[in-house]
């Protein structure tokens, strides 16, 4: 039996401009496999990473694009995906290690950002509302 682990195994494409340092010529980026997280979220993330998300583990909300926390943190792993991908020695397993199960790790935590919703049922997360820092507190550091 072959399972498949998506496109990792893949070597970059043939439409990446090779070209030598002294040509002066930039080097194309690669082309993404995926065109937004969400895709990638269903082709890639959860097809291979697959958890028993009976809501006492391990927890998911069905309109998870509603935790800005869960959006940005699938983002995060479909970029570094997409990178680490090019490389065919090790790629795969830092993904893994150093992306995929710490983030999440962190998503299906019963305790995270899906804490309040069920497998039925989305309930908007709380925010927190901190106040703002007497002013002078925290000066603006970007050069004008």
């Amino acid at each position: 039996m072959t399972i498949d682990i998506g496109r990792f195994s893949e070597a970059p494409s043939s439409d990446v401009e090779e070209t030598g340092a002294d040509s002066g010529q930039e080097q194309k980026p690669p082309e993404l496999v995926y065109g937004s997280a969400e895709e990638f979220l269903h082709e890639q993330l959860l097809p291979t990473y697959v958890r028993d998300v009976d809501g006492r583990a391990a927890k998911w909300c069905l309109e998870w694009y509603f935790h800005p926390e869960a959006v940005s943190r699938v983002e995060a792993l479909w970029r570094a995906w997409e990178h680490l991908r090019l490389d065919g020695a090790t790629g795969i397993s830092v993904w893994f290690k150093d992306h995929a199960d710490h983030h999440m790790s962190v998503l299906l935590d019963p305790r995270g950002p899906f804490y309040k919703c069920d497998m039925q049922k989305h309930r908007d997360p709380e925010h927190m509302e901190p106040q703002k820092a007497p002013n002078g507190w925290f000066p603006d550091v970007r050069v004008r």
